[in-house]
């Protein structure tokens, strides 16, 4: 009996980050003086390091042919987890054993040369993967036409856009056969029809019993590719198994009972950034949950670092699973540096009862500034006393409860 493709013991990372303290000066000559005072004294690091286990302590193991989905917040070490499998990170320690030719798929424009054309980059690519020139010259056509970028093949791929780019490499990773495939959520760069093009491609992959390793937000995906899961949290495994039971765990895990949602600041300050996201009643009072038929409000703090035109804060609802419901947006201000708060009402849409997933969009003139698609949920109740039909109750079906307008007519 055939053993594990891949088998992961003990793995761990460790980064050593290191904090600068900045110093300010107020004048040119302070400058001068401190730097001829460096010449004459030992180098210190002023702030200090600090250790950070991006993994910690992982073990598991991957079947021939499983589809494993790596799954968690941000942060919680999926995209090393995949560097490290991909060699392309060097583990702190711990032992990996990989048994077979692996394609990964990371970031943007992976082992692609800038210089050369789509041409000579999907020949190095599969050079680098290990094939002939005869097995990557029989693929050729097909992976073209994959890619769809047949106009720009001999133009170097330094002057391709980001979709491109994501194109033309998924192209040459799914179609040079390798025994295990790794794909980030760099997916995410193309638009909708090329995605669901890239998972009808692992889903044929997968299908012809190779292994395809898949990190994503997108949790419809996640569901609808793999069968086995893995969820990770700060670097820990908590559960593997196959990949409802981890989808359930990280859902129910997602979605607590809060009512305030406080997000993390960038670490290099941008233009403005959300602080903060309270649920509350009509009322103004914070809320756990809401009830199902009633109205309900968001709250939501920005802090703002530079003036901006065209300033637009999105709310938008999906399910667990991340299926958009409705989505919707502040009119587009000019503001200037200062805290603001925005409040968005849900004037009469009721949804099902439930737990949901709110995304937080910030935006200026069509330019993404933040976007936090996974930072905070809203509760609905099962039960409202607004509702008092209880054939609504027991047949309910779908995500949302409005009544629309129905015109009946006899016609004979």
């Amino acid at each position: 009996m055939a053993g594990p493709i891949i088998s992961v013991e003990h793995l761990s990372k460790r980064y050593v980050l290191r904090h600068q303290q900045r110093e300010r000066y107020t004048a040119l000559r302070d400058v001068l003086a401190n730097k001829a005072k460096g010449l004459f004294r030992q180098r210190s690091s002023v702030g200090g390091t600090e250790e950070f286990l991006a993994l910690n302590d992982v073990s598991f193991t991957v079947e021939p042919g499983d589809r494993l989905g790596i799954i968690g917040r941000n942060g919680a070490g999926k995209s090393t987890l995949l560097k490290v499998l991909s060699r392309i990170v060097e583990p702190t320690k711990g032992r990996i054993t990989i048994d077979g030719r692996v394609a990964s798929l990371l970031e943007v424009g992976t082992g692609f040369h800038p210089e050369l054309t789509g041409r000579e980059n999907i020949f190095l690519n599969g050079a680098i993967l290990g094939m002939s020139r005869a097995e990557i010259t029989a693929k050729f056509d097909e992976i073209v036409a994959f890619a769809e970028v047949e106009r720009f093949l001999d133009t170097p791929v330094k002057r391709y856009s980001s979709g491109m780019y994501v194109r033309l490499a998924f192209a040459v990773a799914a179609h040079l056969e390798p025994e295990i495939l790794i794909v980030d959520e760099v997916l995410a760069v193309g638009d909708a029809a090329f995605q669901r093009k890239c998972l009808g491609k692992m889903e044929e992959v997968s299908g012809a019993g190779r292994t395809v390793l898949f990190v994503s937000h997108q949790m419809d995906a996640v569901q609808r590719l793999c069968n086995k899961g893995l969820l990770l949290d700060k670097g820990r495994v908590l559960r593997t198994g196959s990949i409802g039971e981890v989808l359930n765990e990280y859902l129910s895990n997602r979605a607590g009972s809060l009512s305030t949602f406080t997000f993390r600041a960038p670490h290099i300050p941008g233009l403005a950034h959300a602080e903060q996201l309270r649920v509350e009643g009509t009322d103004g009072e914070v809320r756990t949950e809401v009830a199902m038929g009633a109205d309900w409000q968001v709250r939501i703090t920005v802090q703002v670092h530079r003036p901006i035109e065209g300033f637009v804060v999105g709310l938008g609802i999906s399910s667990l699973l991340g299926l958009p419901i409705r989505t919707t947006w502040s009119h587009a201000t000019d503001v200037i540096p200062g805290r603001y708060d925005l409040l968005f009402r849900s004037d009469g849409i009721h949804l099902a009862g439930g737990s949901y997933k709110l995304v937080v969009g910030l935006s200026h003139q069509g330019r993404v500034i933040q976007y936090l698609p996974d930072e905070a949920t809203l509760e609905v109740a099962e039960m409202s006393e607004l509702v008092n039909d209880p054939r609504i109750l027991n047949t309910k079906s779908g995500l949302l409860l409005n009544q629309m307008p129905v015109e009946i007519r006899r016609l004979s």
